[in-house]
């Protein structure tokens, strides 16, 4: 099995003249579509229609040259090439910018929108994002600075995410007097020798301290463009910005922390109970987190993922594992961690072509399959997606992450099922490890992060202030379940998604795609393989309506704070079961 994924049916290289003419081409596009815009003739709805079918052709060649690039760096972050081509893609999208707002401007300010749509089918296929566009438009950047604000981001926080990305993939590591990249280092969190385990942490934590400085530089810088960038969108605040992207409402975050607030003490037993079968008495040191328990502690080759994976989700639709097979055959996957390759795990959709790239660290753990389950579960949503307009494949992340929850819900599911005590104590334990960062770490980066966007407003946290702002949130979260004597003062360091550049608050849409991912599986485990029809429709509808009408359609409120503790509820008994292991 080829451990590469396959680009070649993007483009053959960054000489390849089918790429150079579609980079070049872009600046022409962006031309035509400003004539477009300013040709007075044109009646509105025809120009409407006329700039959708535009935007569309457009989209598909920006999805084109953004997943070659961004997939070539990711895999290989000192490519010079690559990274020419990045810094002018981004320039050239940085350009188009303006353009895109003038025609979210255009289509705000036309008469009788909504008689429009209904009247041309064109737009009504698009319907939900002309009428998001019109309820958004209030919140642009005013068009006499919005070119210098953008030109100014490149060398502000999208320099800064970049720079970023290159010191972590870069970064190496003293492990054992040998020189190994940090995602490899990390890898060993999971390993069942207890003494590679502490020395990878230690290595670890004395690695940050080589790139700290510029790292803080980054963190500090990309949310204070943030706090920007909400005043000039005329947010009350980040969060804000933040919660309007996500087509969410502080009602459904305020009913998701309520219900997380309540859990955090079940979670608390059971760290402690884990530690205390790792012989850490006071809590569990944060080195064994990711700790195996039980006898099984089983290594997977590639093969025996794939196979298990094929196996499992076929129960429920065949469709899905021959979807599965298929994307280890086409090549969608890049398997192993390697020097120049990002740490961590994603999926890219490519729509154009109906396909996804998936990109993992695998190393052998069962946490491993279960990331290969989790990215492959974006993929089936891209699927599900296939042959809608662009317009309405915006999945906000709250509701990216149904399908690969869903995904790990159900391998765990049905391994569970069907294994012995020390295999169930083992998965069992592996599933509430999973959640646990999803629900609980989680909620110590939201606290975190909300901590440095307020305190950015005035000044710039120190590295010993991150450190400390770290440990704190780690301290109102985890609270007695780690051990006091050993957490993760660098955590702010070690996760990306603090420095995304254009989506703040990484962090709450894993713990709501965690527990409303749950709620969904339980939905099917009431239905049975009759739900795989809705499920998929569910999917299909997630980028044509607000998160909390999109829950409704599957009958689920997430404005109630009674849904996300039934989906704890869950987890809760699965913590119990544990602990009388």
């Amino acid at each position: 099995m080829n451990d590469k994924w396959d680009l070649g049916y993007l483009y053959n290289g960054f000489d390849d003249e089918h790429f150079l003419s579609d980079l070049d081409s872009l600046k022409e596009d962006g031309e035509a579509l400003k004539r477009l815009l300013a040709d007075e003739t044109v009646p509105d709805v025809k120009k409407m229609e006329m700039l959708v079918d535009e935007s569309e052709k457009l989209s598909a060649k920006l999805d084109r040259l953004g997943t070659f690039i961004g997939c070539t760096l990711a895999t290989d972050a000192t490519n010079e090439e690559a990274n020419r081509a990045d810094d002018r893609m981004n320039m050239i999208y940085t350009e188009l910018q303006p353009v895109f707002s003038g025609m979210e401007r255009f289509i705000a300010g036309v008469k009788d929108l909504d008689k429009a749509i209904a009247g041309s089918q064109v737009l009504g296929k698009v319907g939900f994002a002309l009428r998001e566009i019109r309820e958004n438009s209030k919140h642009l950047i005013p068009e006499e600075i919005e070119p210098w604000i953008l030109e100014m981001q490149l060398s502000g926080g999208s320099a800064f995410s970049q720079l970023r990305d290159k010191l972590d993939s870069t970064l190496s590591v003293d492990y054992r007097n040998e020189k190994l990249p940090l995602a490899a280092v990390r890898g060993k969190a999971y390993d069942p020798d207890p003494e590679v385990r502490r020395d990878a942490y230690n290595a670890e934590i004395a690695a940050y301290a080589k790139i700290e400085l510029p790292m803080s530089y980054c963190l500090n810088s990309i949310k204070m463009e943030a706090r920007t960038l909400a005043k000039a969108r005329g947010y009350e605040s980040v969060l804000d910005m933040t919660l309007a992207q996500s087509r969410m409402d502080r009602q459904t975050l305020d009913a998701l922390w309520t219900a997380v607030r309540e859990y955090l003490p079940h979670f608390r037993r059971y760290l402690r109970s884990k530690g205390r079968m790792l012989g850490h008495p006071d809590g569990l040191p944060f080195r064994d987190l990711f700790a195996p328990v039980g006898e099984v502690t089983k290594q997977y080759t590639v093969e025996e993922a794939r196979e298990i994976l094929l196996r499992e989700m076929g129960k429920f639709t065949p469709r899905m594992a021959e979807f599965m097979d298929n994307a280890f055959a086409q090549r969608w996957i890049d398997l192993y961690p390697r020097d120049g390759k990002t740490g961590g795990a994603f999926c890219a959709g490519v729509h154009f072509a109906d396909r996804s790239l998936v990109m993992t660290n695998f190393q052998g753990s069962f946490s491993d399959v279960s990331t290969l389950a989790h990215e492959l579960g974006h993929a089936w949503h891209n699927r599900c997606m296939a042959g809608l307009p662009y317009m309405m494949i915006d999945t906000p992340m709250p509701l990216a992450e149904t399908a690969s929850i869903f995904n790990e819900t159900m391998l765990s599911y049905q391994a569970l099922r069907s294994c012995g005590r020390e295999e169930r104590l083992y998965l069992l334990e592996n599933g509430l490890m999973e959640a646990t960062q999803t629900v609980v770490d989680i909620y110590s980066r939201f606290l975190f992060e909300s901590e440095v966007i307020d305190t950015r407003a005035d000044h710039a946290m120190t590295v010993e202030e991150l450190k400390d702002a770290m440990l704190r949130a780690q301290e109102a979260s985890y609270g007695d379940g780690l051990s006091r004597e050993e957490r993760h003062p660098y955590m702010w360091a070690c996760k990306s998604h603090y420095y995304s550049s254009g989506f703040n608050f990484y962090n709450f849409p894993y713990a709501f795609g965690l527990l409303f991912g749950k709620g969904v599986f339980a939905r099917y485990l009431e239905k049975g393989s009759a739900f795989a029809e809705d499920y998929c429709a569910l999917l299909r509808s997630c980028g044509s309506a607000k998160a909390a009408d999109v829950a409704a359609g599957v009958g689920i409120d997430v404005r109630d704070p009674d849904f996300w503790r039934s989906s704890l509820e869950v987890i809760r008994k699965d913590i119990d079961e544990f602990c009388a292991m």
